[in-house]
């Protein structure tokens, strides 16, 4: 019988109070993708004992519909949460992620950008921002460079001490729990990188903030009547004042 994974901390059985959503933004367009989302929000969710609820695009994004409503659905559930994610890995970051991160910022929304990528990349040079200059810099936005895959091998090397062979090792599913100690650890620094950011002061001055608003719900072309659209942003700028986000 396969060794069952080792089990995280048991979520609340109800929401947390005043528990915080998060906009987890990054690739969703292959299997690792989508399991590695899923997981990583999971252990977020674990490690901060429910305080951060991961909101995944890949659980509500409508595929199959009109590339519009697809955008218009995500850009509106970003400026619904109250801090957001990036995952910022790959060569290249994803283009997708990087308009997202900038519609962050235009909202002043508190952000966490994770790179779990050992590769440099970018044009910053070494003790920068491992990513082209033009994301980095923002307000209220803190980076969090991790080496995913040294994470995982010195889980495996814990894990080898065993002296477990191969096949022992993947029928027992101590790959999975190697990766799952890897993820774990990343959790708990996006946990505390949130929590920093959480507390960041607001760089929108209270002046600008129904203007700014007014022009987020015009400026990405969103499907609607222009008259509700601006109605509905100004309701949620007025959620976020209330919850102290702005």
């Amino acid at each position: 019988m396969p060794r069952p994974l080792r089990p995280r901390p048991a979520p609340p059985p109800q929401p947390v109070k005043n528990s915080r959503s998060v906009y987890f933004a990054g690739e969703l367009f292959s299997a690792k993708h989508l399991v590695g989302n899923a997981y990583l929000a999971e252990a977020i969710h674990a490690a901060s004992h429910g305080r951060y609820l991961c909101r995944l695009p890949q659980d509500f994004e409508l595929r199959g519909h009109h590339p519009q409503l697809i955008r218009d659905k995500d850009i509106r559930s970003l400026l619904e949460c109250d801090l957001a994610l990036f995952n910022f890995d790959g060569p290249e970051l994803d283009s997708g992620t990087v308009v997202e991160f900038m519609f962050a910022k235009f909202a002043d929304i508190p952000c966490v950008i994770l790179r779990s990528d050992f590769r440099a990349a970018g044009d910053q040079g070494p003790g920068n921002d491992p990513w082209n200059l033009m994301a980095s810099f923002y307000p209220r936005a803190i980076s969090v460079p991790v080496n995913a895959l040294a994470l995982y091998k010195k889980a495996y090397a814990a894990a080898r001490r065993a002296a477990l062979d191969d096949v022992i090792r993947l029928a027992g599913q101590h790959s999975s729990a190697t990766a799952q100690s890897m993820c774990d650890h990343i959790a708990a620094l996006v946990v505390r990188s949130l929590d920093r950011a959480a507390k960041l002061p607001p760089a929108l001055p209270k002046p600008l903030r129904e203007n700014v608003y007014a022009w987020l719900a015009l400026l990405p072309n969103l499907r609607g009547d222009p008259k509700k659209l601006r109605k509905q942003f100004a309701t949620l700028l007025d959620e976020k004042i209330s919850r102290g986000l702005l």
